[in-house]
């Protein structure tokens, strides 16, 4: 190999390794919904549903997912999944990931919650990233009010 060719093929490694590191628009990520799960021992279990959008012209691929969920100023939930895909280009794709609430968290929530009614119009925010390697990480955050879901009846 030449060392033009060489030089040539340096230079294109190069370019597209920048053309990775331009600035994307910010994903969206909004919370649509809650879903009760079977708890286990004494701690509640939930998954959120989030709804991502890209709006970007390159699709976003993703490789693990962590969520932190306050709500009414308190930490209640965490969760992780380590799901993978890709969010397509001017697309949407929603994902579910189970969290975990401690018996302490419920108390706490149920003490600083006493003036809703049933879990209704509680102030949430919710924080987490999609995982994308070294440079894809996507931060996100969403925050708003939240109907808390009914536990499934058990039989």
């Amino acid at each position: 190999m030449s060392l033009r060719t060489l030089s040539i093929l340096l230079i294109a490694v190069a370019l597209s390794g920048c053309a990775s590191l331009m600035p994307r628009d910010p994903l969206r990520i909004d919370l649509v919904g809650l879903e009760p799960l079977p708890a286990q021992g004494m701690e509640m279990r939930f998954a959120v549903v989030l709804r991502v959008q890209n709006p970007n012209d390159n699709p976003i691929d993703y490789d693990g997912l962590s969520v932190e969920l306050d709500v009414n100023g308190q930490p209640l939930a965490s969760g992780v999944s380590d799901q993978s895909g890709q969010v397509p280009r001017y697309g949407e794709a929603l994902l579910r990931v189970p969290l975990s609430v401690s018996a302490l968290s419920v108390m706490r929530q149920a003490w600083a919650a006493a003036g809703y009614q049933n879990g209704r119009g509680l102030p949430y925010e919710l924080n987490g990233k999609l995982g994308g390697g070294l440079f894809g990480t996507a931060r996100f955050s969403d925050a708003g009010t939240l109907n808390w879901p009914q536990q499934p009846l058990t039989q």
